[in-house]
């Protein structure tokens, strides 16, 4: 095992320990560990590794290779490389990495006095010891790592200079930038620190000769000359006389001799201003940090979010912070009838604004920039510049006095403001959105319709604009109710009508964001307006778009760099509904009904191909061929994690792509993509997405006469119907699915329908006919040497067996269940086994092994995230800690179960789990809470004619103690739990017969 380990990324890569190299192998081994260390403690993919190490011509092998290199590198650091879903994460201690601790000493340095920085970034600049990588030679490493850390240390040594030219260094900034800008001699900032340097240490003539290199190097190579604040030192070089100290405190004096004026140019604060709290106190934080710097915060959002609203209410609020004025100035941005104003328009405005003659006012836009900079220098002021358009409109117009603080507004992301905060607004929330509309219309007249106030929030979405839009004309019209507005604004085509008013629209606040795209990003907006689902991901997108993944990338962030798309987390995006509105509309305008059908069928095949890939990852199918549903687009899903994962974030767009496929009448995939959703909705308790589907999918089947696709939808909803407690409805449909399968010749699908029918057969206390059922999927199985398939079976006749009280036959099925489930592919079939086993061996008195194996079938069932079967677990748990008379911990693990079923949605246990849970109060001698589950448990199962469960309710009723059931009543429940159980061939008839006995 390697002590004090050292590594070095930031030269050629390095292991060290306790001061000895340790050898790393050839230039590919370095590449892949340098970019493990970059990436500490994070994932590196596979795909990462084979473009730093092949760029774009990979070979056959390289996945191999990388494995190979993985393993050698493990012998080098045991323990340290872990492998995940899609590649590897080194784990050590981010400190032993140069790179880290170069930016660990860089970021306390940003917070320190200028002492104390210059002393942390000399010792992160220590850190480097040449080129990143060297050796390794990779160009696509290089553009991509190298090159940013390169970045990275340039700055390190500009805020080091600067820092260090604030202290009087200026022999030492001279001496260490000299090296250093040969290495970036195109880096305008470093020179310009240099020659400072050498003016101020009195080397006016070094500073001159280095000037003039640096203005010769431009020219000849680039054909550009040096920035304005370069040329600016230049003059003062050459013009001002007397030492360099006395000529920078001279060019600090004013040059006019105007009386600055202190203003509040803030818009009015609206009254009814709502929310936005969170938002606030980040401004507030930021107005009260104390870093001696000028702030900036640029507020983000789409049209009509109130970014101007909530900046001018924090203007108000903080007035008292900035004594020398509240300046406010449009730039008309996104204004109608109004070009943006240009920048040096804008300063014009502003100087003249803060007492500037106007004859005063330079001509050029730097001069202006460089004049209102010293105008503000010393002066606490609040700007907010509404109405920005992009980071040329804006950068000229940024103070730089510290305790200045700028807001900016825009619907871009400005993201060239450095250092600056970004603030995004977003939607307001219900609770803030009925708010709202109290404020303007009164709180009684929300309080009198409140369902139909929460119906026209969610038209509006949040939105101030439409709330407030909507607002204003219900205040015109004092007749108007909410339940009449949402009427006129769900009518076909009068949304947009509605929201409008005299001096705002919504329809013209996106417009002006439409307007303001090229023609790339207007045919993306319009062509995400026809998406499938309210969300699309990143290779969703690629299909619409039918661009590559990479293009979709970059058209998608764009758009959501212009608050025309959300990005609720990463590579996941979706529309606000109003926008969303305008887009469709414009789409089908624009759009042929050919294109617009074309769009809309790639995502929704992506969608299929895709979920059928998933569902092979979930578990067995009944489909053993695909037809024809391969695509150019498809998310790379490597496990079950992935596939859960996938299924998780597009249940709601699969539901659309079913609609979608039966709405324009293609049967086929609708039912093809019913039957590969169904296991995800099932396990994770989705029943009215499973139902709504599959009985869409059952519709065009019908109309089209398709007999298996009818079938294997009614599978679905016999699937459904059971987990949903409506089991005589699930066999009905079932046994009819079955039928129909073996009309076509469907044996998989047969096969399918038995599996299920045996389930349902169970619920009912049909055990003989769910025995007859699973041991007819046993059969085929075995025939068609379907090991999956004959251990699932095994763990069903498990169940069936411990059902019947034969504790040691269950557990030898169970364990034959496992023995045919090897591998992590059949990690859902062993939790079922282990649950079985453990409730038998809880049944047999053995209580050690019996949670053993419970404990493992909740950390597999976890692990899987599989609702379902955790929901049995926990029941199982009750039972054992019964067997140990654990009563309070067989409560809460029935209780749990309970919670974990309501929660899920999946329902078709509840009648044996509170009939256990009775069967334990009345153990626990608490009979009143026994009596009342177990009557609750008898009217689940009689509701639901779960024959069995009801007659284990009525025998565990009829024998708690007369005070608590009558004698009357306990005889009437025990004789029909005994007609039950003889009806069934059940042994509990036995018991029936015993209690019936002793009344």
């Amino acid at each position: 095992m390697l002590l004090l380990v050292e590594f070095g990324v930031l030269g050629p890569i390095t292991v060290r320990s306790d001061g000895h190299s340790i050898p790393v192998g050839g230039p590919r081994q370095r590449c892949v560990l340098g970019a493990l260390l970059v990436n500490v403690g994070r994932e590196v993919t596979v795909d990462q590794i084979i473009s730093y190490l092949w760029s774009d011509d990979p070979p056959r092998t390289a996945r191999s290779v990388i494995q190979v290199q993985i393993s050698h590198l493990r012998r080098i650091l045991p323990d340290s490389i872990a492998t995940t879903s899609g590649g590897y994460v080194l784990d050590v201690d981010p400190e032993s990495v140069d790179l880290h601790r170069f930016r660990r000493l860089r970021k306390s340095a940003a917070g320190s006095d200028a002492e104390t920085a210059v002393v942390l970034l000399d010792q992160a600049l220590d850190c480097w010891r040449g080129v990143p990588f060297s050796g390794v030679g990779s160009e696509y490493l290089d553009h991509s790592v190298v090159a940013p850390l390169r970045e990275e240390r340039a700055s390190a040594v500009i805020e080091w200079g600067g820092h260090a030219l604030d202290l009087g260094r200026y022999r030492d900034v001279a001496s260490r930038l000299t090296s250093f800008v040969s290495e970036e001699p195109f880096r305008e900032r470093l020179h310009h620190l240099l020659i400072t340097a050498l003016w101020r240490d009195n080397e006016r003539a070094g500073a001159l000769s280095a000037y003039e290199e640096f203005r010769s190097r431009l020219a000849d190579e680039l054909g550009v000359d040096p920035g304005p604040e370069l040329v600016a030192l230049y003059n003062r070089m050459l013009q001002e006389e007397g030492t360099p100290q006395e000529s920078l405190a001279a060019s600090r004096a004013p040059e006019t001799g105007f009386t600055y004026l202190v203003r509040n140019d803030l818009p009015r604060d609206l009254p009814d201003f709502t929310g936005r709290q969170e938002p606030l106190r980040q401004l507030e934080e930021l107005a009260s940090a104390e870093d001696g710097r000028a702030k900036v915060c640029v507020i983000t959002g789409a049209g009509g979010e109130g970014k101007t609203a909530t900046a001018v209410r924090f203007g108000y609020e903080a007035a008292k912070r900035y004594p020398d004025g509240q300046l406010f100035i449009d730039l008309y941005g996104y204004t109608s009838n109004k070009e943006p104003l240009d920048p040096a328009s804008a300063l014009g405005a502003l100087l003249r604004a803060v007492g500037v003659d106007a004859g005063d006012v330079p001509e050029s836009l730097d001069e202006r920039s460089a004049l209102w900079r010293a105008t503000l220098m010393g002066r606490k002021a609040l700007l907010v510049l509404d109405n920005v358009s992009s980071y040329a409109q804006v950068s000229p117009l940024l103070p730089s006095s510290p305790g200045s603080l700028t807001l900016i507004t825009t619907r871009n992301e400005l993201s060239g403001v450095s250092g600056a905060r970004f603030l995004t607004l977003g939607m307001l929330d219900e609770a803030s959105s009925l708010e709202l509309l109290g404020r303007i219309l009164g709180e009684e007249r929300v309080r009198r319709e409140p369902e139909q106030a929460h119906e026209i929030a969610r038209i509006c979405g949040g939105l101030p604009l439409a709330l407030r839009v909507i607002a204003g004309r219900m205040l015109s019209r004092p007749k108007w109710t909410f339940a009449h507005v949402a009427r006129r604004m769900n009518e076909q085509n009068r949304k947009f009508r509605e929201l409008q008013v005299e001096g705002q629209s919504v329809e013209s606040v996106i417009d002006l964001s439409f307007q303001s795209l090229n023609s790339e990003q207007r045919n993306a907006f319009l062509l995400l307006g026809l998406m499938v689902g309210n969300t699309i991901d990143l290779a969703g997108g690629a299909a619409l778009l039918k661009v590559t993944v990479e293009d979709a990338d970059d058209i998608l962030q764009e758009l959501v760099g212009m608050c025309l798309l959300d990005e609720p987390q990463g590579d996941v995006y979706r529309m606000h509904d109003l926008i969303r509105e305008f887009s469709l509309a414009r789409a089908v305008s624009a759009f042929g009904s050919g294109d617009v059908a074309d769009a809309r069928t790639r995502l929704a095949e992506y969608y299929l191909s895709t979920a059928q890939k998933a569902a092979d990852l979930l578990g067995p199918r009944a489909l053993s061929e695909e037809p024809g549903t391969e695509v150019e687009y498809r998310t790379e899903l490597l496990n079950r994690e992935d596939a859960e994962n996938w299924f998780s974030l597009h249940q709601e767009n699969l539901a659309g792509a079913i609609d979608y496929f039966a709405a324009t009448d293609n049967g086929e995939l609708a039912w093809r993509m019913a039957e590969a959703v169904w296991r995800f909705y099932a396990l994770h308790g989705e029943m009215g997405l499973l139902i709504s589907s599959h009985e869409r999918a059952l519709q065009i089947s019908e109309k089209q006469g398709n007999h298996r696709g009818r079938a294997v939808t009614l599978i679905g909803l016999g699937i459904a119907y059971c987990f949903s407690g409506r089991f005589n409805e699930s066999i009905s449909l079932l046994s009819e699915a079955r039928d129909l399968l073996e009309s076509v010749g469907d044996r998989r699908g047969v096969v399918r329908a038995l599996a299920n029918l045996g389930m349902a057969y169970e619920r009912v206390g049909r055990l003989v006919d769910s025995v007859g059922a699973i041991q007819g999927v046993m059969d085929n199985a075995i025939e068609l040497g379907d090991l999956r398939l004959e251990a699932i079976q095994w763990g069903n006749l498990a169940v069936l067996r411990q059902t019947l009280g034969e504790h040691e036959e269950a557990i030898r099925c169970a364990e034959q269940a496992i023995a045919q489930a090897l591998g992590e592919d059949h990690s859902e079939v062993r939790a079922h086994a282990k649950r079985v086993m453990g409730e038998a061996r809880a049944g047999l008195g053995q209580l050690e092994p019996a949670f053993q194996d419970l404990n493992e079938a909740m950390e597999l069932s976890h692990a899987l995230r599989l609702d379902g079967p955790r929901i049995y677990v926990h029941n199982s748990l009750g039972l054992a800690y019964r067997s140990a008379r654990c009563w309070e911990e067989a409560v809460e693990a029935h209780s749990e179960a309970l919670a974990l079923a309501e929660k899920s949605g999946n329902r078709s246990g509840d009648s044996e789990i509170l009939t256990d849970l009775g069967i334990t109060y009345s153990a626990a001698v608490r009979y009143e809470e026994a009596a009342e589950t177990l009557e609750k448990a008898l009217a689940t199962a009689t509701e639901r004619d779960e024959r069995y469960m009801a007659a284990r309710a009525s025998l565990a009723l009829g024998k708690l103690p007369e005070p608590v059931v009558g004698a009357e009543r306990a005889r009437e429940l025990l004789t029909d739990a005994l007609r039950t159980f003889e009806e069934l061939g059940l042994p509990e008839a036995d018991q029936a017969r015993e209690a019936l006995k002793q009344l």
